[in-house]
């Protein structure tokens, strides 16, 4: 999607504070966060939610709480919540899979 932010900040067109980016991936700071922890983990390959995934994108998907939990690990992290908010109605406000880790543990950076 040309006008899809994720996609665009996947791409490096638009600023971030990264924490984490390989070539299937990419984690960064929520910009309005609603935990002292909160990174959004995004696919760079553009799904716009759950609903549109498909029997490839298992591998993708794995990978996607694997990078959670190095990240967890890395900001040492006691405890965290993993969210997916899936079509409006779940709360998805961004039309591009993403996976937030929040945490309100007091030991994490």
């Amino acid at each position: 999607m040309e006008d899809c932010i994720f996609c665009k900040i996947a791409k490096g067109e638009i600023p971030s504070a990264k924490v984490f980016e390989n070539d299937k991936l990419v984690a960064f700071n929520d910009i309005n966060p609603k935990a002292k922890t909160h990174i959004l983990i995004v696919p760079k390959k553009h799904i716009e939610s759950v609903k549109h995934l498909e029997e490839a994108d298992k591998e993708l998907i794995g990978e996607l709480f694997l990078v959670a939990k190095k990240i967890a690990e890395e900001k040492n992290l006691q405890g965290c919540k993993l969210v997916i908010n899936v079509g409006r109605e779940g709360g998805q406000i961004i039309d591009h899979l993403h996976l937030h880790l929040l945490s309100s543990d007091a030991t994490g950076v």
